[in-house]
């Protein structure tokens, strides 16, 4: 167990490290950022940071020994950079996971082998493996990078009209994965908290709303038949456990029309759509994660209200005014300094009765 006072290492500079330092604080903890860059959101919160890219093998090691636990905020770290770490110290979730969900046919072989049901899938080495796969598949079909890529980056939307050679010219990568389009009622995700000792605390499922292919609301909890639920709160802790888990885990899902799910994408950190849990929950999402990697009980992830969140994309953020003027509206800026389009500036979670 890490007692308060000792330092938390959090990789990476983002929103999500902010709020988890944040979280760290109120139970008394240091934390120490790792960013490529300079005043990273997290890093404005942090009881310290190293700035250097993370391929710097020399500032690896001076942050890992400056921490006693680490963690990281988001799956694009480089895995080595997080084993060069976790060498030194005990990092949670383990790199084997980070490694896992970086890579989407990994990812995807490792769902079907524990039996956790997904969209039907192709490997794709070059565009005449993208021609055969499509026949196999049928059309519509989506082509994704197998590494990188998120918010819809490095996705090609592949019909009957596309030409091959342009799509994997525009997935901009040199694996593919062709996955079979989905006619699905809606987008749920579970986000989960798994210590040490195995313990485990279960968020309800709730539904997830893109807007070109970034998360813009989230509603707490989904209103879907309470055996869907069920399904879905089990299918995460079965993936939590055979992965060995510890920290926090987001399990993006399908529901299709027919009521089956399709687990689509796995995070083992923080999610965007457990944001809510902040201001709607005992324990925030990211509390767990601080509690899980310190060797604490798990919290309480009962809600004392539902809740609507809604992402602040681009210049979305020029509305914070008007949220402060709503009395149900909670809103979270994330002291990013310059707006760009698709870039996600903060959130705002309206409190509901709870159902």
């Amino acid at each position: 167990m890490l007692l308060p006072g000792g330092t938390i290492g959090i990789l990476g500079g983002g929103q999500l490290g902010r709020m988890t330092a944040m979280a760290a604080a109120r139970l008394g903890y240091r934390t120490h950022v790792f960013a490529a860059e300079h005043d990273a959101p997290a890093a404005q919160v942090a009881s310290a940071a190293t700035i250097a890219p993370f391929g710097d093998a020399a500032a690896i090691a001076r942050f890992a020994a400056a921490v006693d636990v680490a963690t990281f905020e988001f799956e694009n770290i480089p895995g080595a950079a997080v084993r060069r770490v976790a060498a030194k110290r005990p990092v949670s979730p383990r790199p084997e996971i980070l490694e896992i969900t970086q890579d989407r046919l990994r990812e995807k072989n490792f769902l079907r082998e524990i039996g956790v049901a997904t969209t039907d899938y192709h490997e794709i080495t070059d565009p005449d493996a993208l021609a055969e796969a499509a026949r196999k598949l049928g059309v519509p079909a989506v082509l994704k990078t197998v590494r990188l890529g998120y918010d819809g980056k490095g996705q090609v939307l592949i019909t009957a009209d596309t030409r091959p050679d342009g799509a994997w010219r525009q997935m901009g990568g040199t694996l593919g994965i062709l996955e079979g389009f989905v006619d699905f009622r809606c987008e749920i995700s579970v986000v989960l908290a798994r210590g040490a000792d195995g313990a485990v605390a279960v968020y309800p499922p709730v539904e997830n709303r893109h807007v070109n292919h970034i998360l813009d609301t989230t509603i707490a909890p989904a209103r879907l038949p309470a055996e869907i639920l069920a399904e879905a709160e089990a299918v995460a802790r079965q993936i939590a456990e055979r992965l060995d888990l510890v920290g926090v885990l987001a399990v993006e899902m399908f529901v299709t029309k027919s009521g089956a799910l399709l687990v689509n994408e796995l995070a083992p950190r923080p999610h965007n759509s457990g944001h809510w849990t902040i201001d709607a929950c005992m324990t925030s999402q990211f509390e767990q994660l601080v509690r899980a990697i310190c060797g604490l009980p798990l919290g309480s992830t009962e809600r004392h209200a539902d809740a609507v969140m809604n992402n602040l994309i681009g210049r979305d953020v020029e509305r914070w005014r008007e949220a402060l003027d709503d009395p149900q509206a909670k809103l979270h800026l994330y002291g990013k300094n310059r707006v760009r389009p698709g870039r996600k500036m903060g959130h705002i979670t309206r409190l509901l009765p709870r159902s």
